[in-house]
């Protein structure tokens, strides 16, 4: 796999976006994969690798579901003997999506956890669950998965994190409320098929971009993107996956439709920059009571 790098900022920590093709329904296929991609990842000094949505299945399993999800900590354990594995001398952060089994209810949720070189240290650290489910197009999410019920952000080894799956961020409350809880890096793991081959951007890339360079302008975060490649089932994965900086800037881009691992240092010193450059993320708290009187109101009567 290439290795695209982006220097010219201070390095504090390093992430590592891998963009890849999962085998549809192959778990243990999927999962030698990650192994090679951490594998990468490590001797390209990555300290948080960040996978796809459904990366450890493929997205359009629909009934499979049933089959291939499984609670968070199997998955951890699973990750933390594949690393183990690799003889690595320092610990590996990762943010992976998969189909989760928690309490008789089946999820589209990607976990973050710390993995160590001795496995049984390993931590997890959080799983979300993705919020909004698209039904409708080619998706049926809410046929075969649950939705999660919260937003919430959670601390790493390198700042204060928060994870939203694909849909999750088309919806700008989503990114409102886990800025508003203290998130300096939103990791963003999608499956979203390319449409849209009018212009010389595909559609669908075009308006992720959009969408993440106004969530990182306006709360003044970093925003991860990791997306799927390849072809399921006739629909294709762009890839594609945008890096963006706390400023709004765009800081790397994967390739469309290849497989990559994208290596960007981060420095959590511009998010304070920024924030300070641009307080809309401070003037948003500051009238957050009144906010959440008018969404109780809402939710108190019918919508028109």
């Amino acid at each position: 796999m290439p290795i695209y790098h982006q220097e010219g900022v201070q390095r504090r920590f390093v992430v590592g976006v891998g963009q890849f093709k999962p085998t549809k329904g192959q778990y243990q296929r999927n999962l030698e994969r990650i192994g090679q991609l951490m594998a990468q990842a490590v001797q390209e000094g990555v300290e948080v690798l960040v996978l796809p949505e459904t990366a450890t299945t493929g997205y359009f399993v629909e009934g499979g579901v049933r089959e291939l999800a499984m609670p968070a900590s199997r998955l951890l354990t699973d990750l933390a003997c594949l690393y183990a594995d690799l003889q690595p001398n320092r610990p590996l952060d990762i943010c992976v999506g998969f189909y989760e089994y928690l309490d008789g209810e089946y999820y589209n949720s990607a976990l973050y956890a710390t993995l160590e070189p001795e496995p049984t240290q390993s931590r997890l650290l959080h799983v979300h669950q993705k919020f909004f489910l698209p039904t409708y197009g080619v998706f049926e999410e809410e046929r075969f998965v649950a939705r999660g019920r919260r937003l919430d952000t959670f601390m790493t080894r390198f700042g204060r994190a928060a994870i939203l799956i694909c849909e999750d961020v088309w919806h700008s409350v989503s990114s409102a409320i886990v800025a508003l809880k203290g998130a300096q890096v939103l990791y963003v793991p999608t499956a979203s098929p390319a449409r849209g081959f009018h212009s010389e951007q595909i559609e669908n890339v075009e308006i992720y971009r959009r969408i993440l360079t106004q969530i990182a302008s306006e709360h003044t975060i970093y925003v991860v993107q990791s997306s799927l490649v390849g072809f399921e089932g006739g629909k294709g994965f762009a890839g594609a996956s945008w890096i963006v900086d706390p400023f709004g800037r765009v800081m790397a881009q994967g390739p469309v439709n290849q497989e990559a691992l994208i290596v960007v240092p981060l420095d959590l010193d511009d998010v304070a920059i920024a924030r300070a450059q641009l307080p809309l993320l401070s003037d948003l708290r500051s009238v957050i009571a009144d906010v959440a009187l008018q969404f109780e109101e809402l939710a108190r009567r019918p919508l028109p």
